[in-house]
């Protein structure tokens, strides 16, 4: 989950896997996988942030090599 900011500067969790797109007009928009759109204040940047660190805290993008899990011995 990312927690991400209402244009009236409240905050709420969203499960970032369903993230579909995120696209920045005056507002920045996240669309869900759902069809469900959130209009936020954080910026494109700051999600991706926020979503690569959720990411790697659920190992989504690790490699499976650096984590010795494929090793035959």
């Amino acid at each position: 989950m990312i927690e991400v900011t209402r244009l009236n500067g409240t905050t709420f969790l969203l499960n970032a896997l369903y993230i579909e797109k995120i696209e920045s007009f005056h507002d920045t928009t996240i669309t869900l996988t759902t069809g469900t759109k959130y209009v936020v204040g954080d910026t494109e940047e700051v999600l991706q942030q926020k979503i690569q660190h959720f990411y790697g805290q659920v190992q989504l993008l690790s490699n499976p090599a650096t984590r010795r899990e494929n090793d035959e011995e």
